[in-house]
């Protein structure tokens, strides 16, 4: 059994509408359904999804389809805490945790994140190579670096469940994803290769790009 915590507790600002980003549709679909559906195809068979405040009622209704069975719990201040709130659901050996926001991963990649861990992986995360020049800005100066030496990480991120529990119980400083955690207890992740599809809708023109690559999909 592969279980996923579907962290849809954005408000999205940054979309607009005023409503959850979670909530939006692309193709006519909310991101979080989609999302769900994305995970089942690539091998997980049940989801905890963590959703604002007061909102359990409407991610019902847009998961009232999810190929797979959905629990739902309320998030917290923090996406650190959204996750630790919904790893309290987790039953199975395994977890992945995923951003409804990245809506188009492909189902590929969380069966790569899922092969590896059932390979002995405590910890896997999906990336891609950076195709832009990068600059380090520090203290007023920059330099470039070797864009060769870094990696875009994507979600779902997975994990042996135990390890990341402890990982949640033993952070003592913010952390910027799963991932980071698990390094903190010493660690290793493994990398499997992620999909620019998996990029995260943030903005009015990831969803207009969304909505072009929901088109061919279909």
């Amino acid at each position: 059994m592969v279980h996923a915590i579907v962290v849809a507790a954005g408000a999205g600002v940054r979309l607009g509408a005023g409503i959850p980003k979670a909530l939006r549709t692309v193709g006519g679909r909310p991101l979080v359904s989609r999302s769900v559906a994305a995970l089942a195809r690539g091998g997980v068979t049940r989801a905890t999804v963590v959703h604002p405040g007061g909102a359990e009622a409407d991610f019902r209704a847009a998961l009232a389809t999810a190929p797979i069975p959905v629990d739902f719990c309320a998030g917290g201040a923090s996406r650190q805490d959204s996750v630790a709130k919904g790893l309290a659901l987790v039953k199975s050996d395994l977890v992945l945790v995923h951003d409804a926001a990245r809506a188009l991963v492909p189902p590929e990649v969380v069966e790569r994140v899922v092969q590896a861990l059932r390979a002995g992986a405590v910890g896997v995360v999906p990336v891609i190579s950076l195709v832009d020049s990068i600059r380090r800005v520090q203290s007023g100066a920059s330099h470039v670096v070797d864009r060769d030496d870094y990696r875009v990480v994507q979600t779902p991120q997975g994990f042996a469940t135990a390890v990341l529990a402890a990982a949640h119980q033993a952070l003592s400083q913010p952390v910027t994803d799963d991932a980071a955690a698990v390094e903190l207890l010493g660690h290793q992740i493994a990398l499997v290769e992620g999909d620019r599809r998996a990029f995260k809708i943030t903005d009015p023109l990831d969803l207009a790009l969304a909505e072009v690559l929901a088109k061919e999909e279909t």
